[in-house]
């Protein structure tokens, strides 16, 4: 008697051993990733009760399947909950007579079919997984906000899937000023994952000839940059500037520039409209040559009868 009575807690101890083993799902790298759909390029960690050689670590294949030990068809899990997952699991075990009660679990380890990428005229352009839910407004923090040069629109383009299944690119364009200043919750759209964010950089205006900082400026928005405001960035007008100003703005359906001559006196004593610059403009201030050459003919007279003048004094000394 006392023989079985050992015997039988051998087997039992044997048996919790066993089951214990067994029952380890996966290893200690699983981590408690937020619950959102599965698709390719996924790693997935699969736990079956009581049959280790099940459990293991999977990545969602190119088709969006996976495929598990002893199961002869693929599992298609793309789009799926990881719930969904387990059942659809759980259903392939029981239709091939591997288990007949399989318990399955099924936790996510790392996406990698949700990125975002910010590239252009950020702080810090990067690339990024997205876990559980995002908007625009927290994937730019990502990339530290915008940089000083950075345009008036954000282009969102994003992967759509119609009615038939076929994909499609569409890109939205959304103004800075109403997404961070007007604060519009709107534009701060939800990102689902697959999108690229660009940034374009703010256009330039170019200001050459008489005025004392030239050099290029930034405009965000053309219908705010002006001549007299492209002055203004430049410091304003040298002596002797031209009455007249010239924009040189390349056409878009022409390679040459065109020529629009500006009446920069009647600008400046309010006699005339402010005229619009556009990106890529060349404002062009040239110099009144007559005068000036004039004004440095009497300079040079001054500077040589002063220098006269003093040579005189020293020989009467």
């Amino acid at each position: 008697m006392k023989f079985l009575y050992t015997l039988y807690v051998s087997l039992a101890i044997c048996h919790a051993q066993s089951s214990s083993r067994n029952s380890l799902p996966l290893p200690d790298s699983v981590s408690n990733l937020p619950q959102q759909k599965i698709g390719v390029d996924d790693l997935v960690g699969i736990s079956v009760y009581d049959a280790p050689e099940l459990t293991r670590t999977l990545r969602v294949s190119g088709d969006g399947s996976l495929s598990l030990p002893m199961v002869k068809r693929r599992i298609p899990v793309a789009g799926l909950l990881p719930g969904e997952v387990e059942a659809a699991i759980v259903r392939a075990l029981r239709e091939e007579e591997i288990l007949v009660s399989p318990v399955v679990t099924v936790s996510v380890i790392e996406y990698r079919s949700r990125p975002i990428s910010i590239v252009g005229a950020v702080k810090k352009p990067t690339s990024f997984q997205v876990s559980g839910a995002m908007n625009l407004l927290e994937a730019l923090s990502r990339a530290e906000g915008l940089s000083e040069d950075a345009g008036s629109e954000i282009l969102l383009t994003s992967t759509k899937t119609d009615g038939r299944g076929q994909s499609m690119i569409l890109t939205s364009r959304i103004p800075v000023k109403a997404l961070i200043d007007a604060a519009n919750p709107d534009l701060n759209v939800a990102l689902q994952g697959g999108e690229e964010i660009r940034v374009p950089p703010a256009g330039k205006v170019f200001v050459v000839g008489n005025v004392k900082k030239p050099g290029s400026f930034p405009i965000r928005d053309s219908s705010e940059s002006t001549i007299l405001k492209a002055l203004a960035l430049s410091e304003g007008l040298m002596p002797y500037a031209s009455e007249t100003a010239y924009i040189y703005r390349m056409e878009d359906s022409k390679s040459e520039k065109t020529e629009i001559a500006v009446d920069l006196r009647k600008i400046m004593k309010r006699q005339s409209a402010d005229v619009a610059l556009r990106a890529n403009d060349i404002l062009y201030i040239p110099d009144r040559t007559g005068k000036r050459a004039a004004i440095t003919s009497l300079e040079r007279m001054l500077s040589i009868g002063t220098g006269l003048g003093t040579a005189a004094i020293l020989v009467a000394r």
